[in-house]
């Protein structure tokens, strides 16, 4: 075997370890890229109190100028938030009727988490608010529907606190839905937070 003959195997060894060594990088990449997450933002929404929810949504409506896709995942104490003062009950059995009497009725009975003070410190605060111009829970909700913040209420803790659809606000991006499809949602996103 000749030196050119020796140069020119070597030379067709190397070409296909460069070959596949591109592929391999290639379809790394191509694995990255299916799995890079998506421009989007996905929230746990648990507490029913009016400084997390006011919270919740501060941060969904900004974030709806930030991301392509916000999605609330209403969950367990946060849903009373979501309940339609001016809607009537729907017919119930005892135990989702003593859920409905005691958690809150809609935005306008969330109280703090903290220095609540037998509800003084919920109408300073709201006081306080309207003062500086800040936007109660309605306004905000309002705001997240008009940026396309996506609401999810967790259809199990919907039915475990006999809660129905029919109660709630109108809300245009609300939806029912389980665990499941927080998780696929979330899985997906850039940010997600729990609050």
């Amino acid at each position: 075997m000749t030196a050119d003959n020796m140069d020119l195997s070597a030379l067709h060894s190397l070409a296909s370890d460069l070959q596949r060594r591109v592929e391999a990088l290639e379809n790394g990449t191509e694995a990255l890229v299916a799995n890079a997450p998506e421009d989007k933002l996905s929230m746990v929404v648990m507490s029913g109190d009016l400084d997390r929810i006011l919270a919740a949504l501060i941060i969904a409506t900004g974030a709806s100028a930030m991301f392509e896709k916000v999605t609330m995942f209403f969950t367990f104490w946060s849903i009373p938030a979501l309940r339609d003062p001016n809607k009537s009950l729907p017919p119930k059995d005892f135990m989702s009727r003593l859920f409905s009497w005691m958690l809150p009725k809609g935005a306008p009975a969330l109280k703090l988490s903290k220095m609540n003070m037998g509800g003084m410190g919920t109408a300073m605060l709201r006081r306080l608010m309207k003062k500086k111009n800040v936007l109660g829970v309605e306004e905000l909700l309002r705001r997240a529907a008009e940026s396309g913040v996506q609401i999810c209420i967790c259809q199990m803790s919907m039915d475990l606190m006999g809660f129905k659809s029919e109660e709630m606000i109108d809300y245009p991006n609300r939806t029912l839905c389980g665990v499941a499809t927080f998780l696929a949602e979330a899985g997906t996103s850039k940010v997600s937070l729990f609050i």
